[in-house]
């Protein structure tokens, strides 16, 4: 479309309402379907009070989590996986906060645990099913963007972006000045039922823009190449100092905490089943050629300092790069014949898991 035809689209933001709504409907009737269902093939009875008591009151703390973790969202509505891992945690929440209310009021004895846990399965096997059947009419009502996104081409970098709208500002004559009150209400009638707007212009524009844009209620963005030139990450204001944040710095002492505990979590136990496999690898490595079966280098990591990486050997001894100044090619010549099945398999890496 040009852009003496743009024609100002109506705003998505009741149609998304309505979405909300009818998945939060559905959910809930998914929910009582699916422990219906798994409590009739295994007790005999829908309603059997051992599991629908329980049913029933999960209902309510599910919507209550579902509304609190963004499973009713626009991220939901774009990445139909994203709203079912998050209605999954939602219900996996509810369940708990059902099975320790039972426990607290000392009820737990009259639920049956089986088929509370294959109603949990049931329903949400039937919320999965019944959201990517969903898909197809979301995307038709709302897009695949799911907002009203509206690109202002300003004279400033080109933008290739799918799924939007656009307006060439010189052929509307914006943007307005901020003397121009006509103006400044022609330019709010264009971006009114925008969601996101993103103004591409020179630098010299780029301050005008920003006035105009704050005036607004959607999210409004000014393009500069220095964002992923620089990898800028977020901006800062500290002090009178605005500052380009290019670097998120360290995790905080819960989350490395966390990091740790995961790390070992899952490293302990797959070294537990890969001792075997490992002693293996290392011994046939060690009758092809006599040499070493590890092989180490050193690389730059964490605070751009040096670390020792150990992987299992996968080149000649005299021809091992230990500086890593040749990188490794599909055919090359310095590859053992386990060496190709290990970097094949990427079994090679597995001795990693010892210094993790």
């Amino acid at each position: 479309m040009t852009a003496q035809s743009f024609t100002v689209p109506a705003s998505l933001e009741r149609t998304r309402l309505r979405i909300y709504a009818i998945q939060l409907l559905l959910d809930g009737i998914m929910l009582l379907a699916g422990f219906a269902l798994s409590t009739w093939l295994y007790l005999g009875s829908p309603t059997e009070d051992t599991v629908w008591g329980s049913a029933q009151l999960a209902l309510p703390l599910f919507w209550t989590v579902a509304l609190l973790n963004r499973t009713y969202s626009v991220q939901a509505l774009i990445a139909p996986e994203f709203g079912v891992q998050r209605a999954a945690l939602a219900l996996l929440l509810a369940s708990l906060l059902v099975l320790l209310a039972l426990f607290l009021a000392r009820s737990s004895l009259n639920l049956s645990r089986f088929g509370f846990g294959l109603g949990c399965l049931t329903a949400l096997f039937m919320m999965v099913w019944a959201r990517y059947n969903m898909e197809p009419l979301v995307r038709r009502w709302v897009g695949a963007r799911a907002i009203n996104l509206l690109v202002i081409d300003d004279g400033g970098p080109a933008l290739d972006l799918a799924d939007c709208h656009r307006i060439d500002a010189s052929r509307l004559g914006l943007p307005p000045q901020l003397d121009d009150p006509h103006g400044l209400d022609r330019m709010a009638k264009l971006i009114g039922p925008m969601d996101r707007v993103i103004v591409t212009c020179p630098p010299e524009r780029r301050r005008l823009w920003a006035m105009v844009l704050k005036g607004g209620h959607m999210r409004g963005e000014i393009v500069d190449t220095e964002v992923i030139d620089l990898g800028i990450l977020g901006t800062s204001r500290s002090e009178g100092v605005g500052t380009l944040v290019v670097a998120a710095g360290p995790l905080g002492l819960r989350s490395r905490l966390l990091k740790r505990g995961f790390d070992l979590a899952m490293t302990l136990p797959m070294l537990l089943v890969l001792a075997l496999p490992m002693l293996l690898v290392a011994l046939a490595i060690r009758l092809e050629d006599g040499g070493p079966a590890l092989f180490l280098q050193r690389r730059v990591g964490r605070n751009n300092q040096f670390f020792d990486i150990y992987k299992f050997r996968t080149m000649r001894v005299a021809q091992t790069d230990q500086a890593g100044s040749r990188s490794a090619s599909r055919d090359d010549d310095r590859v053992t014949r386990v060496g190709r099945w290990l970097r094949r398999t990427s079994v090679d890496e597995l001795p990693q898991l010892l210094t993790s």
